[in-house]
């Protein structure tokens, strides 16, 4: 694959050093039979500028430091969105309680209640720090956004989403089937579908938008 790789870029290297047209070679490389995102990667690893030949854009590499930061952002949502999922659960439950609720229930409901209150104070603050700190360094160095553990972990995040929402609506229908959905249920239901939801429009508009920038 890395060799197949290497002859694309050459390849668009080269045609871009005679004076071929980027469209050209695009359409060129379809008929050959590549796929449409290797050829946007192979076009894309070259500068648009007016010079003689054609000027490579940097390579993404992954750092310790990048790796760090990625890895403790994406912890800190997932912590985050469990958490605040977690104390809306126990504020349903509270508001409307099961028939077997029991005063062990109660302790057990006050004990998750000040579990998640605390976790978000810890973690939405670093998350949203985080997320500043690493916009800033996007917006001065663009070429970031092709971050491999970036991509990876957006990607996997909507993935788990899109697992969320898809597991919410299967429960919600089987409970509508089974004549057992009850008020509570669905506003549980909301809960964990709207915080998957958000979270899944959200980086895939974010991937979106880089590839229509790029």
């Amino acid at each position: 694959m890395e060799k197949t790789n290497s002859e694309l870029y050459a390849f668009v290297g080269k045609a871009l050093t005679s004076g071929i047209s980027r469209t050209a070679i695009r359409n060129a490389l379809i008929q050959a039979g590549w796929q449409n995102d290797q050829i946007e990667r192979a076009l894309a690893d070259y500068a648009e500028l007016d010079f003689p030949i054609p000027v490579p854009r940097p390579k993404p590499y992954l750092s310790a430091r990048e790796a760090f930061f990625y890895l403790l952002l994406f912890a800190t949502l997932y912590t985050s969105a469990f958490n605040l999922g977690n104390l809306l659960f126990a504020f349903i439950e509270k508001a409307l309680p099961d028939p077997a609720y029991n005063e062990i229930s109660g302790i057990w409901n006050n004990e998750r209640i000040r579990s998640s209150v605390s976790s978000l104070i810890v973690a939405f603050p670093v998350f949203l720090f985080l997320t500043m700190k690493i916009s800033r360094e996007l917006l001065s160095t663009p070429s970031g956004r092709a971050s491999g553990i970036r991509r990876w972990l957006t990607y996997i995040t909507l993935f788990i989403a899109a697992g969320i929402i898809i597991g919410d609506l299967i429960s919600l229908l089987y409970r509508f089937l089974g004549g057992e959905l009850t008020l509570r249920f669905i506003l549980k239901s909301l809960v964990a579908g709207t915080i998957a939801g958000t979270l899944f429009v959200y980086y895939l508009g974010g991937l979106r938008q880089e590839e229509r920038q790029s």
